[in-house]
């Protein structure tokens, strides 16, 4: 089922047809606690290695949108609001500076990372409907995305962050516990960035720090406070919510595998 839904939110979003090999779609994960029924008892407590929450797990966005939403895109399936647009839920939207709103004014689905098949990092790759896999280490946490197959890689070993570093699309990442939540800073990144679906942009001048709090087994908060000056009057936050994936694996989702829609785009 999972594979289904996937398969018909990308050709909803971007036309690919990524191919389906055999992989274990209905296999058990291990260590799941279950109700009676079998079910994945998925309120229990956040997971510890020693003295911190355990963050690993495969997540996704949490379900929000409606059926009758622009994108078409209904909410049984794994998207939430802020693909759309980031700032949803804030009640006087994202404050863009002159130059920010003119540049997500002057972007089309043309010009989407994403559609592009091109990896949209930063805090765009939290709202994808593919999974993300988050395998955490005492010097390191890793995420591995499903889309693209790429990956990011999060510092825990107090190093800082490097001066002058090379633009990436995920940026430079170092992190601290700051007792159940751990804290993280990135910059580094690309200057023709998107955080959203609309557009919002993200430029080189930015510096992100997300906030990783996992509440119980199956809930993931991400608190995203993103400083960009360039783009935006002032800093601003949002809570991207993710929700645990279990009883599946990741898919071998390549955007560009027979993509034909892009030309077709306005």
């Amino acid at each position: 089922m999972r594979g289904l839904l996937l398969i018909s939110i990308l050709v909803a979003l971007a036309g690919v047809s990524p191919r389906v090999s055999a992989q274990w779609l209905q296999y058990p994960t291990a260590g799941i606690p279950r109700t009676p029924d079998g079910k994945p008892d998925l309120a229990r407590p956040s997971p510890r290695i020693g003295n911190v929450p355990d963050l690993s797990g495969m997540w996704q966005a949490a379900h929000r949108l409606p059926c009758n939403d622009v994108t078409l895109i209904c909410s049984d399936l794994p998207i939430s609001a802020q693909f759309q647009n980031l700032g949803a839920g804030l009640p006087q939207g994202l404050p863009y500076s002159e130059w920010g709103r003119a540049a997500q004014k002057g972007r089309g689905p043309k010009d989407n990372p994403y559609t592009r098949c091109l990896t949209p990092g930063g805090p765009y790759m939290h709202l994808l409907p593919t999974t993300r896999q988050i395998v955490q280490t005492p010097t390191m946490m890793l995420i591995l995305n499903e889309f693209n197959a790429s990956y990011r890689v999060i510092h825990l070993d107090g190093r800082a962050l490097p001066q002058d570093p090379n633009p990436t699309w995920n940026g430079y990442s170092t992190g601290r516990w700051d007792g159940d939540t751990l804290v993280v800073q990135s910059h580094g990144f690309r200057d023709d960035q998107w955080l959203d679906a609309s557009g919002s942009p993200l430029t080189g001048a930015a510096t992100v720090t997300e906030r990783f709090r996992r509440s119980t087994l199956g809930r993931l908060d991400v608190i995203v406070t993103v400083d960009d000056l360039k783009a935006y009057t002032r800093p601003w936050t949002v809570t991207i919510e993710q929700e645990l994936v279990v009883d599946t694996d990741m898919l071998d989702v390549m955007c560009l595998e027979n993509e034909k829609d892009v030309q077709h785009l306005p």
